[in-house]
C-alpha cells in the first residue's frame, strides 16, 4: 500500500518547528539565552529561602540543558559560564561576593561548572545527531516518495497518451478508408484520453499548491446546487454508467465559500465513487445548510472502505488495492482543500453498504434563500 502516515509528518513538522530557534541569528541565540537564565536567576532568588542554594543549581542547570537544545553550542556555553558567576555571587555563601566560604562550596561550584558545561555540549551533540539521522530518514523518505510518484504516474500518463498518439496514427493511415462511426469512436477515444491526463496534470498542481501553502481561499457568494451540477458535468464520462440522484436544495441559500476550491472536492469525491464503484451503482448527493455550516454528503452503494483505513484514504499516493491507473492524490487533495476552508471531511461505511463522505464547511449565508429551477 503506497501511503506515507501523516501523523509522522505532522511530529516531524512540529519538533523542527520548535527547533528552529537553532536558525535565529547569533546575536538573538545569546539574547535569548543570557534572558532565560536572568529570568530563572531572579526567580530562584525570591526562593532561595524555601529551597535553598543546592536546588538553584539544579534549576539553572535545567535552563542551561534547555539552551543546549535551542540554540547553537557558543551560546550555551556563555550562558553555562553566566549561569556559575551568577550561582555563585547570589546563592552561594557568602553571597554577594566571588568568594567561596567552605572547599565543600567551592567543590559543589566547580562540580556545576564541569556538570553545565559538560551537559550543554552532550545535548548540542545528541541534537545534532538526531539533526542528521533525521535528513538520512527525510532523503529516504523524499526517494521513496519519488519512486511512489513515479510508478503511481507511470500507467496513468502513459496510457492515455498512448491511446491518443495511437487514435491520430490510425486516423492518418486510414483516412479515407474509416467510415465515419469509427473515425468519432477513435475522436472519443482522444477526448476521454485528453480528460484523463488534464485530470492528473490538475491533481498534480493542486497537490504542489497545498504542499507549498500557497493555497489561500478567496470567499465569494455561490450556489452549491450548480457546484454540484458543474461537478457532475465534468464527470460525464462517467456518470453515463451510474444512477446519479441529485435533487437541488431550493431551500438552501447562497454560501460565502471559495466556489473553485469546492468545485474540486465535490470533482475529485464524484469521480472516486465512480470510479471505483460497478456500473449501474446509485451515488446520492445531498446538500444542506446546518448549524452555520455548508454540509454535502455523497454516499454510493459499493464495497465501502475498509474500516482500519478510514484515514488512510486521505494519505498522498493511497491506493486501495493497489488499483491500476490511480495515483492516489484525489482524495489527499480533497482533505487538503476542505481544511483550507476551515471545514472538515469524515468518511464511514453505510450499515446497508456503501461509503458516505460527510463535508461540513462553516460559512456565511445570505439572508435570501436561493431558488434552484435546475
Amino acid at each position: 500500500m503506497a501511503y506515507f502516515t501523516s501523523a509522522n509528518s505532522s511530529i516531524n513538522d512540529a519538533r523542527l518547528n520548535f527547533l528552529r530557534t537553532r536558525y535565529y541569528s547569533k546575536k538573538k541565540q545569546y539574547l535569548i539565552s543570557l534572558l532565560l537564565i536572568l529570568l530563572s536567576s531572579i526567580i530562584c532568588f525570591f526562593l532561595v529561602k524555601f529551597i535553598g542554594y543546592g536546588a538553584v543549581a539544579l534549576i539553572l542547570l535545567m535552563v542551561v540543558s534547555l539552551n543546549a537544545i535551542l540554540f547553537d553550542i557558543y551560546p550555551v556555553l556563555v550562558s553555562a559560564l553566566l549561569s556559575a558567576l551568577i550561582w555563585n555571587f547570589f546563592f552561594i555563601p557568602p553571597t554577594m561576593t566571588f568568594h567561596i566560604g567552605t572547599p565543600e562550596d567551592a567543590l559543589m561550584f566547580l562540580m556545576y561548572f564541569v556538570i553545565a558545561s559538560i551537559s550543554a555540549v552532550l545535548t548540542f551533540a545528541i541534537r545534532e545527531s538526531d539533526k542528521k539521522q533525521q535528513e538520512e530518514v527525510e532523503k529516504v523518505k523524499a526517494i521513496a516518495l519519488y519512486n511512489t510518484l513515479l510508478n503511481s504516474l507511470s500507467h496513468e500518463l502513459k496510457t492515455p497518451i498512448a491511446t491518443i498518439i495511437g487514435a491520430i496514427d490510425t486516423i492518418k493511415d486510414n483516412l479515407d478508408n474509416l467510415s465515419k462511426e469509427n473515425r468519432e469512436a477513435l475522436y472519443t477515444e482522444i477526448e476521454t484520453a485528453g480528460f484523463r491526463l488534464n485530470r492528473q496534470v490538475e491533481n498534480l498542481l493542486n497537490m504542489s499548491r497545498l504542499e507549498a501553502g500557497f493555497i489561500q481561499p478567496r470567499k465569494d457568494w455561490c450556489d452549491v446546487n450548480e457546484m454540484v451540477f458543474a461537478s457532475l458535468r465534468r464527470n460525464r464520462e462517467e456518470v453515463h454508467e451510474h444512477s446519479v440522484l441529485f435533487e437541488p436544495n431550493e431551500e438552501l441559500p447562497l454560501f460565502k465559500l471559495d466556489s473553485g476550491l469546492l468545485e474540486q472536492v465535490l470533482h475529485n469525491i464524484l469521480h472516486n465513487a465512480l470510479q471505483h464503484t460497478p456500473a449501474d451503482s446509485t451515488i446520492i448527493i445531498e446538500a444542506t445548510n446546518e448549524d452555520d455550516s455548508c454540509k454535502i454528503i455523497i454516499e454510493d452503494n459499493g464495497q465501502g472502505f475498509p474500516p482500519d483505513e478510514w484515514e488512510s484514504v486521505f494519505y498522498k499516493f493511497y491506493r486501495l488495492n493497489e488499483a491500476i491507473g490511480v495515483t492516489g492524490l484525489g482524495l489527499s487533495i480533497v482533505k487538503g482543500f476542505v481544511a483550507s476552508m476551515g471545514g472538515t471531511i469524515h468518511l464511514e461505511n453505510k450499515k446497508e453498504g456503501g461509503a458516505r463522505f460527510t463535508i461540513r464547511i462553516p460559512a456565511e449565508t445570505s439572508q435570501i434563500v436561493n431558488s434552484y429551477d435546475g
